[in-house]
């Protein structure tokens, strides 16, 4: 689901050519992610991973995700009733 958010949060990128040639992108629904690169292509793998680095920010965090497309982030994930802490299968 991660991936596909991604992807689709990707196609809301809109990009600038900048006066020196190279290049400007921003996704206008993720305040602050932007990225700038010589080419088209190397921006837009700039601005994915300025996204990705944001989206860890933001979940880390607990804050607020846009909704993109159906894909809605923000629905909090159920917990199985047993949980093992890490380490606790090998004993077992």
């Amino acid at each position: 689901m991660l991936i596909e958010y991604i992807s689709k949060t990707m196609s809301k990128a809109v990009y600038d050519k900048l006066e020196d040639g190279s290049f400007s992108g921003k996704i206008p629904q993720c305040s602050g992610v932007v990225a700038f690169g010589e080419t088209l292509y190397q921006c837009q793998q700039e601005l994915r991973s300025s996204l990705e680095g944001w989206l860890i920010v933001k979940i880390r965090y607990g804050d607020a995700l846009p909704v993109v497309g159906r894909i809605n982030l923000n629905k909090k994930m159920p917990v199985p009733k047993e949980t093992f802490a890490h380490g606790q299968m090998e004993s077992m």
